[in-house]
């Protein structure tokens, strides 16, 4: 029976690469080839041949080395190919997939921009903002946030170059903002982000970026 992490496949096709991607864009998985749906062995020829192009497709093709052997059962030989999940982002053709329970789907819009930035290593935030310049920084809410900075980061409460705050912030890199800069000091943060919205809790916002930043 498939899985989330097992395919059968009666025979090699090509386009089955998209199933090697999917599995090492996810958790990783085995493509078990000369098998029915039910995993019962059909067999496969020109196994041999197989064992040295499969590994040469995926590797030319997806830039990954899968390991691939040959099984025999009865006078069957049956080919698995087992997928190590990745740390980073693999496409065939220029097209992402991912694994969801015996499926492989492509990924398109939001969830492929969100499938990037968590296979980069980054969060959303720490991106660059490169729509934005720093005219549409709110120097009044950087004074503001000062004053609660005042305890814990008593360097930025005499520094006077608001430049600076931001890269003492982690707020800017090479005089470019990143994304948490428009949400947290932005004069208008929703005309880049359009969902945004501040949490005005018990504590400011400010505040809560105090505590969970610095």
């Amino acid at each position: 029976m498939e899985t989330q992490n097992i395919e059968y496949k009666p025979s090699w096709r090509d386009e089955y690469l998209k199933v090697i991607v999917a599995f090492d864009n996810k958790d990783g998985g085995e493509l078990i080839i000369g098998v029915d749906d039910n995993g019962n062995p059909i067999g496969v020829k020109k196994s041999k041949k197989l064992l040295e192009d499969i590994p040469n497709k995926i590797r030319n093709k997806l830039g990954i080395i899968p390991s691939v052997k040959i099984e025999k059962v009865g006078d069957k030989d049956i080919i698995h190919i087992f997928i190590k999940p990745s740390s980073v982002s693999i496409s065939h053709n220029g097209k992402y997939y991912i694994r969801s329970g015996s499926n492989s789907f492509e990924l398109k819009g939001e969830e492929l921009t969100n499938f990037l930035v968590v296979k980069s290593g980054k969060t959303w935030d720490e991106f660059m903002e490169e729509k934005a310049g720093f005219d549409d920084i709110n120097l009044k809410t950087i004074d503001e946030f000062k004053k609660y900075a005042a305890d814990r980061i008593p360097s930025i409460v005499t520094e006077k170059d608001y430049q600076i705050i931001l890269e003492k912030l982690n707020l800017q890199e090479d005089k470019k903002l990143k994304k948490a800069a428009i949400l947290l000091f932005g004069k208008n943060p929703q005309r880049f982000y359009p969902a945004a919205y501040l949490n005005q809790g018990i504590l400011s916002w400010q505040m809560f970026f105090i505590r969970q930043v610095l």
